[in-house]
């Protein structure tokens, strides 16, 4: 399936993500208070476009990640985005990042259920997981409210920004979906 795929709500627009998005991406994703419990944050715009690089331009391929930028379709901006990693045939796992002065508006839940309702209902996925920083509370929230359920908590398991921290994974199935 070709990256050409859109998910559309209403006050948002998720594509795929692609090279041009670079220096949008960079302005929210390099704030590195608001994306501490981030295991990536770019530096520099080149950062960003060696990151896309890397990015797959298929959707559903086993062992790779995906990403969706989240786009505002009244201003038409990039306010965020949703990486998929595609885990195997039967699951996947989300992430969602999102500017700061867009948090608190519904954005982030409003596209990952677009996202999981794709993942579900159009790919057929069996299991969805979130992997969470603890200390992330909004997040830990979000995904609260979208039914997920915590699974495991594993004690100072990612090695992120020079620091050993623990990673929450919580996940949802598709028929408690």
């Amino acid at each position: 399936m070709k990256s050409h795929l859109e998910l559309r709500t209403e006050r948002l627009l998720l594509r795929p993500i692609k090279a041009s998005d670079a220096a949008g991406i960079f302005t929210y994703r390099s704030d590195a208070e608001t994306n501490k419990y981030q295991g990536w944050i770019p530096e520099t715009i080149e950062d960003v476009s060696s990151f896309l690089a890397k990015v797959s331009t298929e959707i559903n391929i086993a062992d790779t990640w995906f990403q969706f930028v989240i786009i505002d379709i009244k201003t038409s901006t990039i306010i965020g985005d949703v990486g998929i990693h595609f885990i195997d045939a039967a699951q996947a796992e989300i992430g969602c990042t999102l500017a700061k002065n867009q948090h608190g508006k519904g954005y982030a839940s409003e596209a990952l259920k677009a996202v999981i309702d794709y993942l579900f209902h159009t790919l057929n996925k069996h299991r969805i997981i979130a992997s969470i920083d603890p200390l992330n509370v909004s997040s830990i929230s979000l995904v609260e409210r979208l039914n997920f359920r915590k699974e495991a908590h594993f004690k100072e398991s990612l090695f992120i920004n020079g620091e050993w921290v623990d990673d929450i994974v919580y996940a949802i199935m598709k028929k408690e979906w």
